[in-house]
């Protein structure tokens, strides 16, 4: 993440209701270039809403919203030239083949009849589609499907992406297929911005998360300073005997041990400055340990406490 860079995405003060419903209360968010940024939050939260906003699709009601360095208030269709958009179902023409799809949306991108033949069959060889470019999308797994899909966002080679969900329905193969997809993405320069209902997914993806809950941004971070936020991190000591086990124990006080491994579970969050305390704490008492393991909560356990409920597949 360089910071120093124009953000491609920027979004201040954005807000959004239908009616007495508040869906976006004020939000702001960041999206630095070359990143895979992630939006969870429990259903309904508004996520699918802050992807419609920030590509044209509905309007806000207040609020300040750059993409690709493009005011949206001002510039809408240069930001729909500049980014692409693969919702929460697939959006391909079931009647034409995966050659075809893409052709069309090279047409309707208004591409060259040359280029835009060149560009459909780079995606499919691309995608792994060559072989399937022929026949009918109505014939398509969903793995390949949502592959295609992808790939017709691609044509006009937007720097900026916006994947709605686009994992959803698929098995757990096809699932990571489509995380190198997103990695191959990032790795060119392309900018992703991502909602999922699995939290494994922007835990594997994303560099920066922001947690979406009744209208507002609740938490933002990395996936580890995001587990750091929740109780239940601890850092579990190894010995080679009984000896310097109740040694640590009465040293830091009473703490969760098991006598036949020669464990000792000490509560931290994780984080350097706090292992590095606990080491040299060992290290003055002459101590010895023999490995150590650092345990963080999962981005299910700050779902669940930073909104109340469990995040569901």
């Amino acid at each position: 993440m360089n910071n120093s860079l124009a953000p491609a995405i920027e979004v201040n003060g954005l807000r959004k209701s239908y009616g007495d419903h508040t869906v976006l209360d004020g939000i702001d968010l960041r999206v630095d270039p070359g990143t895979v940024f992630a939006l969870l939050g429990p259903n309904g939260a508004g996520k699918t809403t802050t992807v419609q906003i920030l590509t044209t699709l509905i309007s806000s009601d207040a609020g300040q919203v750059r993409v690709g360095g493009h005011e949206l208030s001002r510039e809408p269709d240069a930001i729909r030239a500049g980014i692409g958009v693969t919702g929460q179902f697939a959006a391909v023409d079931n009647l034409l083949t995966g050659e075809e799809n893409l052709r069309l949306m090279a047409d309707l991108l208004h591409l060259p009849h040359r280029d835009g033949r060149r560009r459909a069959a780079e995606l499919l060889e691309r995608f792994d589609l060559v072989r399937a470019g022929k026949k009918p999308a109505s014939a398509y797994s969903g793995g390949m499907r949502r592959r295609l899909d992808i790939a017709m966002g691609l044509v006009g080679s937007p720097r900026i992406i916006f994947l709605d969900e686009p994992t959803t329905g698929l098995d757990p193969r096809s699932r990571r297929g489509m995380w190198q997809i997103v990695r191959d993405l990032v790795g060119g320069g392309v900018t992703v911005f991502l909602t999922t209902q699995y939290l494994e997914e922007a835990d594997q993806l994303a560099g920066s998360i922001a947690l979406l809950d009744r209208g507002g941004i609740v938490a933002e971070g990395t996936p580890e300073q995001l587990k750091r936020m929740v109780p239940g991190g601890h850092i579990t000591l190894r010995f080679n005997d009984i000896e310097p086990l109740e040694a640590a124990a009465r040293l830091l006080g009473e703490q969760s041990r098991d006598t036949d491994e020669f464990t000792l579970q000490v509560a931290s969050d994780g984080g350097v400055k706090s292992l590095r305390v606990l080491l040299d704490r060992l290290e003055e008492a002459s101590i010895e340990v023999e490995e150590l393991s650092i345990h963080t909560p999962d981005l299910d356990d700050v779902f669940l406490s930073l909104t109340g409920q469990p995040q569901k597949a």
